[in-house]
């Protein structure tokens, strides 16, 4: 009943709210409604959402993970994957409001077909060696630890020269992309789309601290898609013998495009931190819900009345504007994506400490 939900009619007010009742109803069959009596709904005091703080043990998933691969290769699925879908929204393979998560396997000697779409995409690497993923007409070999870029509208595809099994963390933002109406896709004429640099040569062009001179931007992605833990592990060592972490992030670094020193994707921030054994943050929250996963050590994530014991591979979500604080049994390093940085761009990413 509008007289439920009309903040502007006092109790007892009948007549008005007959006769405002009659109005809506009439606006009704225009296709109308009353903003008054949605406002504080529409634009709340504070971020209302679904989500829900969670945890993925990595242990639990690997055996299911592995046994996708005894239920379909590779090539039939194009990408085998294994959604991580937030408690909150079963079914929207989903693990925040605007971002995607899931766990690719692929295994020696298979191939994942190549396509493009518009959705930007992200791969961590979670566990193997010797898998490649290639790019715009170039391969690069990814290791554990490694961050690796998929820029929106580029060819690509996976393929498994090595042995054993090899398991990425993917990040898209499809949902993102679907509620812009912007979602496309195109499948290549052949499995593998033509590789055409050598291993290698986006590190050397633009991830040594130089630029190819008269260099102008393909997109507003870093022209570096692969940035390798061993690079990543030494940076956030050294920082920590620099002096002592931030007490609410802890030593905490972001991904860059080394063309402009923006963020290494434009609708993806890609973040990595350092807390030495020990230590413990103080409360910090941001606009942004975050997806977190362990790469180095152990340690707890807090929200709320929760605790969420972390090891390596585990991942987790927060959702934005939830307090949390991450509590380091070992030197803990975590990789993390939101999307702070269409937040930002748009003028809407807030945070606060304490």
């Amino acid at each position: 009943m509008v007289a439920k939900t009309d903040p502007t009619v006092a109790a007892g007010d009948a007549d008005i709210t007959a006769r405002r009742e009659a109005f809506y109803a009439r606006a009704d069959t225009q296709h109308l409604a009353p903003l008054w009596t949605r406002l504080k709904a529409l634009v709340p005091k504070l971020p209302v959402h679904q989500l829900v703080p969670h945890v993925w043990h990595y242990d639990d998933l690997r055996p299911h993970v592995m046994e996708s691969a005894r239920q379909i290769s590779a090539a039939e699925a194009e990408r085998r994957v294994m959604i991580l879908e937030n408690p909150s929204l079963r079914g929207t393979s989903q693990v925040t409001n605007t971002l995607y998560a899931g766990l690719q396997l692929i295994m020696p000697g298979e191939v994942a077909p190549a396509h493009r779409h518009t959705q930007s995409a992200l791969r961590f690497i979670v566990e193997g060696s010797g898998a490649y993923t290639a790019v715009d007409g170039e391969k690069t070999i990814m290791q554990p630890g490694d961050f690796v870029i998929t820029p929106s509208w580029t060819w690509h595809h996976h393929g498994h020269e090595g042995a054993g099994p090899m398991v990425w963390l993917d990040g898209l933002d499809i949902p993102l992309c679907t509620f812009f109406g912007s979602t496309f896709r195109e499948d290549h004429d052949q499995a593998e789309a033509p590789v055409e640099r050598p291993l290698g040569d986006a590190m050397a062009r633009f991830g040594s601290g130089l630029l190819p001179v008269g260099h102008v931007a393909k997109n507003l992605n870093s022209p570096v898609f692969n940035y390798p833990w061993a690079r990543t592990r030494e940076a956030l060592h050294v920082l920590s013998k620099a002096g002592a972490p931030d007490a609410h992030t802890g030593h905490w670094m972001r991904y860059v495009n080394p063309v402009d020193g923006g963020w290494a994707m434009p609708t993806m921030a890609t973040m990595v931190r350092l807390l030495p054994a020990g230590f413990a943050t103080q409360p910090y929250r941001s606009s942004d819900s975050m997806v977190f996963t362990t790469v180095e050590g152990r340690g707890e994530l807090r929200v709320a009345d929760q605790v969420f014991a972390l090891g390596p591979r585990d991942i987790a979500v927060v959702p934005g504007w939830m307090p949390y604080t991450l509590h380091a049994q070992d030197d803990w390093a975590l990789f993390s994506y939101s999307d702070r940085v269409a937040q930002e761009k748009l003028g809407l990413w807030r945070e606060a400490r304490g």
